[in-house]
């Protein structure tokens, strides 16, 4: 069984909110900020909110602000909180690029872009005792999911003539295949030549291959059977994608630590279940594998990554509710009734969570409710544990500080009935 361990020794389970700010909601690309204007008149100051927000969380007996959160709440109230940063290493580099969909790792600069952000975000944080651990990304894109159907071998196939992830990825599929006639029998390029393949304006994929997980995994197993030319696609896909992630977790864990060796690495952040190879890297470099799970019972994907032999946080969950006016017409997470409803969920999800002997922390999303006109991504929904008027949001919170005070004993099965 995976413990957190805190700075007097003792067991910790990380129980933490997301996004604790004054300020957390832009109103599409405007300046306004509902959420803050309400907090200027029911608090004054930003200290003062600080301080309340702080003791509030503590109430609730959470111990962590989670990612994007304002880390002077944590030292604000009566109370120390946990800090859990997210630095957007890889994220970053490719918000550099805008060619690039995944960060291009085999890019030198990629190393150095790594390093760079390592020594600025973790260097002047590496005694901070309130710092649980480091999230190096946030929900990179490594295979098909809600967001396309691009592998990320025909992703780094597409990248500029010119990009080092173009020229790896066509290293690797000549490593493999001892002629281009065999790739070709495959992929069904119009090039006839490597060299043809290193220029070509665009690289089809020959196959589409469903998002790992679940039901999906059994469905790609057996197309792949019946179609050995799908078979070789697939091998290819995988085969580099474990080359790329061990080359990312590798760079950006080892950056991480040479500029903070004091604290975890607790991983990039998965938003969608990662494939076998990805999970398999992650567990090499990482001291804990945090991914984000929307779904109603998380004992699946809990399954899935502890197998790395690994411990496990989950870094985003939430349910919406129905009830309250807003929209919920943008945004991840099943959508309920009430919030009655929305606090059984809760205590069925973390209740069920906790009882897996790698799960040591699950971070809600969020703190404060989004703008009913939507944010700058057009999500509008019930995430909070405030409304826009930062009041607590009764049920949900006082299932929250229930379950919360239990969350050591639930982990531990020394509850009654365990």
């Amino acid at each position: 069984m995976f413990w957190l361990v805190d700075p007097e020794g003792g067991r910790f389970i990380s129980k933490g909110v997301n996004n604790v700010r004054f300020d957390p909601d832009h109103v599409g690309n405007t300046a306004r900020v509902p959420y803050a204007d309400a907090c200027r008149k029911k608090h004054g100051t930003q200290h003062l909110w600080r301080v309340a927000a702080a003791d509030r969380l503590a109430g609730w007996n959470f111990n962590t602000l989670g990612c994007w959160s304002d880390e002077a709440v944590a030292t604000a109230g009566a109370s120390p909180l946990a800090i859990a940063p997210t630095n957007a290493l890889g994220a970053s580099f490719k918000l550099h690029r805008r060619d690039q969909v995944f960060p291009d790792v085999f890019d030198p600069a990629f190393a150095a872009h790594i390093r760079e952000g390592a020594n600025k975000h973790c260097a002047n944080r590496c005694h901070r005792v309130e710092l649980l651990g480091t999230f190096i990304d946030n929900e990179l894109y490594w295979s098909p999911d809600w967001r396309g159907a691009d592998e990320l071998l025909t992703l780094f196939l597409n990248l500029p003539s010119h990009r080092p992830g173009r020229v790896a990825a066509i290293a690797r599929l000549q490593e493999h295949y001892r002629e281009f006639s065999q790739f070709n029998a495959v992929w069904q390029t119009p090039a006839r030549s490597w060299q043809e393949l290193a220029t070509m304006g665009r690289v089809e994929a020959p196959f589409f291959r469903m998002p790992p997980g679940g039901l999906n995994d059994a469905l790609e197993v057996k197309a792949d059977l019946a179609n050995p030319a799908r078979a070789a696609f697939s091998a290819d896909c995988d085969a580099f994608l474990a080359i790329v992630a061990d080359r990312y977790f590798e760079l950006c864990v080892s950056a991480i630590k040479a500029a903070d060796p004091n604290h975890l690495v607790i991983g990039s952040r998965f938003g969608y279940q990662a494939k076998s190879s990805v999970i398999a890297a992650a567990a090499r470099y990482l001291d804990v594998i945090s991914f984000n799970c929307y779904e109603l019972d998380a004992t699946s994907q809990i399954e899935t990554y502890a197998a790395s032999g690994k411990p496990c946080l989950i870094s985003e969950f939430a349910f919406r509710g129905d009830d309250v006016g807003l929209p919920n017409s943008h945004g991840a997470g099943p959508r309920v009734a009430s919030q009655t409803e929305r606090a059984r969920c809760f205590e069925r999800y973390v209740t069920a969570a906790l009882r897996h002997p790698s799960v040591v922390g699950y971070h809600w999303f969020e703190h404060a409710d989004q703008p009913a006109e939507g944010r700058f991504d057009g999500e509008n929904s019930n995430y909070g544990t405030v409304t826009i008027e930062d009041d607590p949001y009764v049920e949900l919170t006082e299932t929250m500080t229930r379950v919360n005070a239990l969350a050591e004993r639930i982990h531990a099965g020394t509850l009654p009935g365990d």
